[in-house]
């Protein structure tokens, strides 16, 4: 069974922006070390126990990819082995990995070397590295060839640090032109059978983003994307915690100016969503457009969950260099920089994605 009627959606780079205009269009990924990104754990290892906790930077590698050749060295199967996140391929990354502990030798780590793969710091932890278990990311960024205007890009960078940006999925959600919505259009209506858990879980996640993303779209078009309305599940701040608001008062708008909550969208899963009155409807007319991946993504076992539709980065660094412009911030777990980089600039990929 085939969909006749594909649904088409907004590419990533079409989505409407909150802070105007970019600023002009530079070059990302030239070499790897212009993209750096550092894990912030959140906790630190126990300094005992049946596994080991690797603190490992890669270079032009993808994260699957290095976990196969850590669990080699080590001797251990790769499914024994854990990591918080994955990170981007071209690119300088640090991030930690787990592994169970090898009882009979210490393995040679410094052999990796040669294939981009730095094990920088080894300690004894407790248990498996489990997904999603991290606080966030730093980000360091070269972006070649970009010189805005100092005072317009000053300008800018304040607004971002003041207001936030719109939280959306990056672009990386959905593979290569789309691929992963196309995929997962095609799970939802049949035309792909068995597929493996990993590629299943892809399709899953990118069509539940581009489904938050439409939505985010919509808040933002309307101009109320960073304010509670009647009926919608408010975030609060710096936690995953969120909670329905029938009506609004100046309590709750007050505390919302302040960032101290946040206006949320649909992760789409089992169930229907908790949004009520004209949210819900937006919501649902967002998921409209994609005729039967709300039932198939209920079908395949996903729960109805909630996402900010602000990401704040308080922290937002420049420096303008004769190469171009470096960048500086962090963002929690879950946040995209391209999210934070589309408010400034257009970009092309300087090297292999």
């Amino acid at each position: 069974m085939t969909n006749p009627a594909a649904p088409t959606w907004t590419p990533f780079h079409e989505l409407p922006r909150a802070h105007g205009a970019p600023l002009g269009a530079g070059r990302l990924r030239v070499a790897p070390a212009d993209f750096e990104v550092e894990e912030v754990l959140g906790f630190p290892p126990d300094g005992d126990g049946d596994h080991l906790l690797l603190w490992v930077r890669k270079t032009d590698q993808n994260t699957e990819w290095v976990a196969g050749r850590l669990a080699a060295t080590a001797g251990v199967a790769q499914k024994d082995l854990g990591y918080a996140g994955l990170k981007d391929r071209r690119a300088v990354t640090s991030q930690w990995f787990s592994l169970p502990r090898p009882r009979d030798r210490e393995p040679d780590w410094s052999t990796l070397a040669v294939e981009g793969i730095e094990v920088l710091e080894v300690h004894p932890h407790r248990r498996k590295l489990r997904r999603g278990a991290l606080a966030g990311n730093r980000f360091r960024i070269q972006v070649r060839d970009w010189a805005p205007d100092p005072d317009r890009l000053a300008e800018r960078i304040t607004a971002i640090r003041t207001l936030g940006v719109p939280n959306y999925f990056g672009e990386q959600r959905f593979g290569r032109n789309g691929a992963n919505l196309a995929r997962a259009d095609a799970l939802f209506h049949g035309a792909i059978r068995r597929p493996s858990r990993h590629q299943q879980g892809l399709w899953l996640s990118a069509a539940r983003s581009q489904v938050f993303n439409q939505v985010l779209a919509a808040r933002l078009t309307r101009g109320d994307w960073d304010r509670p309305l009647p009926g919608d599940c408010l975030n609060l701040d710096g936690s995953h915690s969120w909670f329905p608001a029938d009506t609004i008062d100046d309590t709750l708008r007050g505390r919302t100016a302040r960032l101290d909550l946040h206006p949320t969208g649909p992760l789409w899963g089992r169930g229907d969503p908790p949004s009520q009155g004209e949210v819900r409807a937006l919501e649902d007319g967002a998921a409209g457009r994609f005729p039967g991946w709300p039932a198939g993504l209920a079908r395949f076992g996903l729960e109805q969950d909630r996402r900010a539709l602000r990401l704040l980065v308080p922290d937002l660094g420049w420096d303008l260099t004769d190469r171009g412009c470096g960048l500086a911030f962090e963002l929690p777990a879950g946040a995209y920089a391209t999210a934070v980089l589309r408010e400034l600039m257009d970009w092309g990929q300087g090297g292999e994605d």
